[in-house]
């Protein structure tokens, strides 16, 4: 990850370039991939989380939990990966019509679904569907773009989009790529993050009762239902949680790379050309790094011997968001988005596991059965209560 354009680039399959597009972030390579990755790092700095981002995640995670219906059977799962495009779609593109995020919610199931597809651009393949939901995609965001700028420029209530127009000079097919990258980037990851950790806490109920007794004690008297962001910085075991949930069942499992010349790393040589696939879960994973490194363990993140190690921007023995020059731009608002989940939903509900389930790493990490519950609404009476 440190040696990106030195002794590696990044490299991915013919359908996953041609899905994010020539101008994306994730593709591409030199002084264009460090501009736009500067770029990205801007969107999302913690002043703007503050100011732009804050409140806005949470009006749309009390929504879309609003439509839960108490006592009744879900698929955590869904709800999770409806919540996240709901949160990328709204922060993204400054949308939030039920309609439009509801058809972008479907274009982007079917665009995911072809990024590692065979690229047979033909009906009934799931790559010609994919690329016929990119260019819908592209479409919307056009179309985003020139209502933006008909109505003049305005960095509230405009998402990341409106202030891209705003701070950056960038012709609208860059803009439009840029938007779908983060989009991919934003949206998979952050639904089944927070979806394993709702699965690993209900599998420790030691771990979910302190940490629902930390997000009753963040505001208990105060009356407002919005958070602040010194709130947010309270959420200590709530961070050791997230932080656990991104080892354990991290979902930047693995990287792809090419090497640029010919390698010797240790006795080995890679020759110049070959594709290198650095598996970041069996790091995460090694017994020798982490005692019980099968279990989930969020209190492991409270030990100051491993306060170091917890450093996922540098630490060579964590890195949940990748690393050197490509590390993720949005990794401060992935953890935000997850922290003010948990809060909403473990404040509003109780629940009871209906179906076992498992985690599988293959083709990407995901829950089998996508974690069958029975939500039950918590009452605030009772929101004090333990358990």
């Amino acid at each position: 990850m440190l040696n990106e354009g030195k002794l590696f680039q990044s490299s991915y399959p013919k359908s996953f370039r041609d899905l994010v597009g020539k101008n994306g972030v994730i593709t591409v390579q030199g002084e264009q991939q460090r501009n736009l990755h500067a770029i990205a790092s801007n969107m999302m700095r913690l002043d703007k989380l503050k100011s732009h981002f804050l409140e806005d995640i949470q009006k749309v995670v009390l929504q879309t939990l609003s439509h839960i219906q108490d006592n009744r059977t879900i698929l955590l799962q869904d709800v999770c990966r409806k919540l996240a495009i709901n949160l990328m779609v709204n922060q993204l593109l400054g949308v939030s019509s039920e309609a439009q995020i509801n058809e972008m919610a479907q274009l982007f199931s079917d665009f995911v679904d072809g990024c590692l597809s065979v690229p047979i651009n033909w009906p009934g393949f799931a790559y010609h569907t994919a690329m016929k939901a990119r260019e819908k995609i592209i479409s919307e965001i056009f179309i985003t773009i020139e209502k933006r700028k008909q109505e003049g420029a305005s960095e509230v209530g405009n998402g990341v989009l409106g202030r891209l127009l705003i701070e950056e000079n960038l012709a609208d097919d860059a803009v439009a790529d840029f938007i779908i990258n983060l989009l991919f980037a934003g949206n998979e990851t952050t639904a089944k993050t927070m979806l394993f950790a709702v699965y690993f806490l209900t599998q420790c109920p030691r771990a979910l009762t302190q940490l629902r007794d930390e997000q009753n004690s963040v505001r208990p008297n105060s009356g407002e239902e919005m958070l602040t962001w010194q709130d947010y910085k309270a959420m200590s075991f709530t961070q050791c949680v997230i932080d656990e949930t991104l080892r354990l069942g991290g979902i930047a499992i693995w990287l792809m790379r090419e090497a640029k010349q010919d390698i010797t790393y240790q006795d080995f040589v890679i020759p110049k050309g070959c594709f290198v696939v650095p598996f970041l879960s069996a790091v995460h994973l090694d017994e020798n790094l982490y005692k019980g490194a099968l279990s989930f363990d969020p209190w492991r993140w409270m030990d100051p011997k491993n306060e170091e190690k917890r450093n996922w921007r540098s630490s060579p023995f964590y890195s949940p968001f990748g690393g050197g020059a490509r590390f993720c731009p949005g990794a401060e608002l992935a953890r935000l988005q997850i922290a003010l989940f948990l809060h909403h939903f473990v404040n509003s509900y109780r629940w009871i596991q209906l179906k076992q389930d498992r985690m599988s790493f293959f083709p990407s990490a995901r829950l089998v059965n996508g974690f069958q519950i029975r939500p039950i609404k918590r009452h605030k009476s009772k929101q004090k209560e333990k358990g």
